[in-house]
């Protein structure tokens, strides 16, 4: 079976990226969640504070591995050993974004491919940035977070 690398910035981990996590897992040998770090970015959590909820999230999960990353994404394929990069995709906005990086990757590492994997339903119109939209402005948010996320996505909000 093979690996798959499942990268993005997960500020905030959502129940859509565990849910993707736990179907991945089911589908390959090994799923590693890379929590990218851009110091660019102007991300809610650290790179770190992210790494350390997804691990709380997916320990249940043996074949997952968290880790964070900076950088392209094929690089740290490659230098890994990871052929498949996995996906979510939930609109067609989304599609056209990740198609374009898809092809882009393949270009530059042609041993790389991308699995795109649809979110379940109930998940399917959420974002990172909707639900920091939510609880910065006061809403409940447990049903589309882990409710220590939603916590300290509150305390770093309405600060």
């Amino acid at each position: 079976m093979s690996d798959a690398l499942y990268p993005g910035s997960f500020d905030p981990v959502t129940l859509g990226h565990l849910d993707l996590i736990a179907r991945g897992a089911a589908l390959f040998g090994r799923v590693v969640v890379a929590v990218a770090d851009n110091p660019r970015k102007k991300a809610v959590f650290t790179a770190k504070e992210r790494v350390a909820m997804l691990r709380r999230h997916t320990r249940r999960h043996r074949n997952v591995k968290v880790v964070s990353f900076s950088g392209l994404v094929v690089d740290y394929a490659t230098s890994h050993g990871i052929s498949v990069l996995l996906r979510g995709v939930r609109t067609t906005s989304d599609f056209e974004f990740e198609y374009q990086m898809a092809l882009t990757n393949r270009s530059l590492a042609p041993g790389v491919e991308t699995v795109f994997m649809m979110p379940s339903a109930e998940y399917a119109f959420l974002s990172s940035t909707l639900i920091k939209d939510v609880v910065g402005n006061g809403g409940d948010a447990s049903r589309w977070v882990p409710k220590d996320v939603e916590r300290a996505l509150a305390k770093r909000l309405r600060r």
